[in-house]
């Protein structure tokens, strides 16, 4: 049957709401960002016959996980590969953000393991996350590899990433998952630990039948069909006049680098029971973690993904190619964790989903040479999907919300 609307990214056209949350099934499951390209086609939560989500549905099994059993599976891990001379026997990657500083401060101070803190810097720090990123190395007491990037071919590519693909959290994504096997490999440090499986916000279940995670996200084959920007390597090369070099610290390590060395990539998340909320609490406790000390813009929350400037900018980018903004994501998470209700929910993202993220906006494209009305006014309404969107009296409104009042509801 052909579509009634022209569908972009692959998008299922019927628009479904998680009865239990306020997600939708457009929400995009995370993939390989080495292999994002404008015609890449989404895999998408999956809403059962029931009404219920994918998200929803792991959140319910978690409750009947034995996470004693759990925790001796990780103890075994953990005392096979606990070193005693003085070197690292894992890397925990991470920015200094409540979930990087729970991990490597539980890691270190209850289970006597010797984390390597590796940070992928963001593109432009906030203050208060710098300031987090400190703490956690000073306060929380850990050693610390901080790869700076070539700024210019950071700057490049995040610029194309935003152009090609509206996208521009991209670079910061690639870095942040690459580059902790890149440096456990090189320095032969067995594990990596990173902290929620992704199927917990809404990649198939199945993903979270192991704590492995999967090499796809962290190792490449064949170079050449690697992308950045949305652009291949070798385009790229060919057209801004870069070298191999330039464009390798964005890339994954070879496959079989990474099979060679033995590491294993896990999540801790699958051995211990991971709420965010006790995570941040746990984390001011520990390692002196601030939250912001304003409301995020799009959200109502202070302390979830606030050390980079551009954090703000992204959410409203999935907003705008996806239907589902910042509140969207935070309220559905409160809701499977039963810290809110669904009206509660429901009445957040009515309220701040789709806000405009102004506060860092000029200096984002000042940073990276954007003419702002060109990104407000080509390449937003460039990004959206008719069958998300429709104007009306000169106004973008969503065809389709989770509190039934949208412009087709």
């Amino acid at each position: 049957m052909k579509n009634r609307y022209d569908v972009k990214y692959g998008l299922p056209e019927e628009i479904k709401f998680c009865k239990n949350c306020v997600m939708s099934n457009q929400r995009p499951a995370s993939t390989a960002e080495f292999k994002h390209t404008i015609s890449s086609k989404k895999t998408t939560m999956y809403i059962h016959e029931d009404g219920v989500c994918d998200a929803c549905k792991m959140a319910e099994d978690k409750e009947s996980i034995d996470w004693k059993e759990r925790e001796d599976q990780l103890l075994r891990l953990l005392d096979k590969h606990r070193r005693k001379d003085g070197y690292y026997d894992c890397i925990v990657p991470g920015s200094g953000g409540k979930d990087s500083a729970y991990q490597s401060h539980v890691l270190k101070y209850k289970y006597g393991m010797h984390p390597l803190t590796i940070t992928w810097p963001p593109i432009m720090y906030t203050e208060y996350g710098y300031q987090n990123f400190r703490k956690w190395i000073e306060v929380g007491g850990f050693d610390n590899i901080s790869y700076n990037q070539n700024g210019r071919v950071m700057k490049l590519l995040t610029k194309l990433a935003i152009e090609n693909l509206f996208h521009p959290f991209q670079t910061f994504i690639l870095g942040q998952k690459n580059i902790g096997p890149k440096i456990a490999a090189k320095f032969e440090i067995p594990l990596v630990f990173y902290g929620e499986n992704e199927a917990e916000y809404g990649n198939p279940i199945a993903d979270n039948v192991s704590s492995l995670r999967s090499k796809s996200y962290h190792a490449m084959e064949n170079i050449e069909e690697m992308y950045l920007g949305g652009l291949s390597v070798p385009h790229l090369i060919e057209k801004y006049d870069l070298s191999m070099n330039d464009l390798m610290t964005f890339l994954p390590a070879p496959v079989k680098e990474i099979e060679r060395s033995g590491i294993e990539v896990h999540y801790l998340g699958y051995y211990l029971k991971w709420t965010p909320q006790e995570v941040y609490y746990y984390a001011v406790d520990k390692t002196g973690f601030k939250a912001r000390p304003h409301r995020t813009q799009g959200t109502y929350s202070k302390y979830n993904s606030i050390d980079d400037k551009i954090d703000d900018l992204h959410y409203y980018t999935t907003f705008i190619k996806f239907g589902i903004g910042r509140a969207t994501y935070d309220a559905a998470q409160e809701i499977r964790n039963k810290h809110v209700s669904r009206e509660e929910g429901q009445a957040l993202v009515k309220r701040f989903d789709g806000e405009f993220p102004d506060r860092y906006f000029n200096e984002i494209m000042e940073y990276l040479d954007i003419d702002p009305d060109y990104f407000l006014n080509g390449l937003t309404d460039k990004f959206r999907s008719q069958h998300l969107w429709e104007k009306e009296d000169g106004i973008w409104k969503l065809r389709h919300n989770v509190n039934g009042d949208g412009t087709d509801d």
